[in-house]
């Protein structure tokens, strides 16, 4: 467990913009930071980040909190892990409580997983640069690629030896267990239930996570056996799911955010190679076809990726169609074809990182016209393919979100393919209009679920209609005012010399919370004043039940915000609810009394309907008359005429 000193120093070093702009690209707003959602696939910024309270809020997944709740979310850390991820961070230093070796069982799941990835990824390593059979073998094919020393070591490259459970031995001995070696594929099981090394003889690429975690390996063979697969990989795990990593990010993404642009090559060694010739910002998809969890990643750093491939035709045709998911998700692609028999590797290394830089930049095409002038060469003079070609090329930039983007490819495209502008037009229109119509259908479909699935609505006393969403939108109007202002004094008239929050409280002592979280926050509250204690917002922000802390996150960030050039440019005032917070406070406690004393009204009236003893009518009518009593004196407070 890690001391409460480590967690506050932590804490009050920890940036959060710093932190999250690892993360997404974010850009300021007023007092906030904004940005895409890292949760959600959206196109248009919910994400906020409050540098000021320290927190965030995902208006399109529901997701919020500090920075800590941030890691735990998106790299799916736990708690102590996400705090060490800081502390390395801003060089803090960890004191824990208890961190013995025996307590390594205790560690959950998905740690123990990567903690026995991290170890590989040592051991490895080890058998690389310290054993005779690591320097002579794979330490010869290393130096064969032109890989330095310093580059082996930071992407952290080793060789499994060539024996059968040389790793798998030295695990076990050390005491990690044996289903972790299996579930990471690092150890096979054999038919008897012993275990032996998947990677023996292979040199190592340990794949890391966005946050510089060893997750997965891929092991190349030295063999010339055509038999012998030329590449084994991790299977998939908790840790390791293949579609949402890119080889090589955790390396590139300050580059790719400061260069505002990221390479995208095939193999690990065209990242290494490019990486170590001092272009930094450069992944790779490992083999496999580009995946929309792929393009999010890059997305939430950059708008422009460039293709680097090894002019394999048939390869390069074969990804055409994937690469249209990346113009979906509106981002700029350019593509770059490198000389017959090379490679991004063998050409930086022919070339050297100014030659390779200038070859990119001289080189490089946007995918649409590229994609038009191949599909073009291969269609020759056949009409019939020409027109494929055509609606092919339509189809792709149809699915480009930005429609003046798309109008300026129309048009280039229109000489290529040589055929009208409004022709290519009206295609492109009819492309869209069927994905809107489909859109359009799939989005009534949802609505139709959601209102069989809505509650009945009913009225109030004053003919408003009620649902559970207004119910609960009052309450968390409570829950707002008491995490903003429940610590303040008052200085009213009449009311002085009292806190905000133990007066609210007070004051809807007779009403019953029916939202079950703002029923569980007023509780806390309420516990917490009896103490003697006024809860602030980190105490909730902070809060050990994450319901807690999503609703006070919820409370205080708001998706809009107000722009400050609002009154000059239309003089138009708003209100602040700061001037008066007698009237903020004591509005929002009697509406939601209103709404209280509406619904008890109305169940008084359904009961009025149903009873038959007279006995039972009399006390119903006392209580009806005594409850409209009530209502209206609010009513008289908040101004409201009642016409019914």
């Amino acid at each position: 467990m890690i001391t409460k000193a480590t967690v506050d120093r932590i804490m009050e070093a920890t940036d959060i913009v710093e932190v999250i702009g690892e993360f997404v690209q974010l850009k300021k707003r007023g007092a906030n930071y904004v940005g895409l959602s890292p949760f959600a696939n959206e196109r248009t910024p919910s994400f906020t980040v409050s540098p000021a309270k320290g927190i965030f809020k995902d208006f399109s997944s529901g997701l919020g909190g500090s920075a800590v709740t941030f890691l735990m979310e998106h790299e799916k850390f736990n708690y102590p892990e996400a705090l060490k991820w800081l502390a390395k961070k801003y060089g803090i230093e960890v004191e824990e409580l208890n961190d013995a070796p025996e307590n390594r069982e205790e560690e959950n799941h998905r740690e123990s997983l990567l903690i026995v990835t991290g170890y590989a990824a040592k051991f490895f390593q080890h058998s690389l640069l310290e054993t005779e059979a690591g320097k002579s073998i794979a330490g010869s094919y290393f130096k064969e690629r032109g890989f330095r020393d310093d580059t082996i070591k930071k992407f952290e490259l080793g060789y499994s030896p060539d024996q059968w459970e040389a790793f798998t031995s030295s695990a076990l001995k050390d005491g990690y267990q044996q289903e972790f070696l299996e579930e990471t594929g690092l150890s096979v099981k054999r038919d008897n239930g012993t275990l032996y090394d998947r990677y023996r003889g292979r040199v190592m690429f340990p794949i890391h996570s966005f946050t510089g975690r060893v997750i997965a390996f891929g092991g190349r063979t030295l063999k010339s056996d055509k038999s012998v697969p030329k590449y084994v990989n991790s299977p998939e795990s908790e840790i390791y799911h293949k579609s949402n990593v890119l080889y090589g990010l955790h390396f590139a993404k300050k580059a790719i955010r400061d260069e505002d642009n990221c390479y995208l090559v095939e193999g690990y060694a065209d990242v290494i190679s490019v990486h170590q010739s001092g272009i930094e910002n450069v992944v790779a998809s490992s083999g496999t076809s580009l995946t929309i969890e792929q393009i999010k990643l890059i997305g939430r750093l950059t708008k422009n990726i460039t293709i680097l491939y090894d002019g394999d035709a048939a390869g390069i045709k074969a990804s055409l169609r994937g690469l249209d998911l990346i113009l979906e998700e509106g981002l700029n692609v350019k593509v770059v074809l490198f000389p017959d028999g090379h490679d991004p590797d063998s050409y930086v290394r022919l070339l050297g990182s100014t030659g390779f830089k200038n070859y990119i930049e001289q080189n490089k095409k946007d995918f649409i016209l590229y994609k038009t002038n191949l599909l073009l060469k291969e269609a020759g003079n056949d009409p019939i393919k020409k027109a494929d070609v055509i609606r092919d090329i339509v189809e792709s930039i149809a699915k480009i979100p930005d429609s003046i983007k798309a109008s300026v490819f129309i048009r280039e495209c229109s000489g290529l393919l040589q055929i009208e502008e409004r022709s290519l037009n009206a295609e492109l229109n009819k492309m869209r209009q069927a994905k809107q119509k489909k859109d359009h259908q799939q989005q009534q479909n949802k609505q139709q679920v959601e209102r069989e699935a809505a509650p009945p609505v009913e009225e109030d006393e004053l003919g408003l209609r009620l649902t559970n969403t207004q119910d609960e939108t009052q309450e968390k109007e409570i829950v707002r005012l008491l995490v903003t202002y429940g610590s303040r004094i008052i200085n009213w008239d009449g009311i002085a010399n009292t806190y905000i929050g133990p007066f609210m409280i007070a004051e809807l002592s007779d009403v019953e919370f029916e939202h079950p979280v703002c029923k569980s926050f007023i509780q806390i509250y309420h516990e917490e004043v009896e103490k003697g204690i006024l809860p602030e917002e980190l105490y909730y922000i902070n809060h050990p039940d994450k319901q807690i802390t999503d609703i006070a996150i919820s409370v205080l960030l708001s998706q809009y915000t107000l722009s400050p050039n609002w009154y000059e440019m239309h003089k138009i005032s708003t209100t602040d609810e700061e001037k008066d917070m007698k009237a903020t406070i004591l509005d929002a406690i009697f509406h939601l009394k209103l709404q209280k004393v509406g619904k008890i009204l109305t169940n008084i009236r359904n009961q009025l309907k149903t009873s038959i003893i007279a006995e039972d009518q009399d006390i119903l009518l006392s209580q009806y008359i005594h409850m409209k009593k009530v209502e209206k004196s609010i009513t008289d407070y908040l101004g409201i005429v009642i016409t019914k």
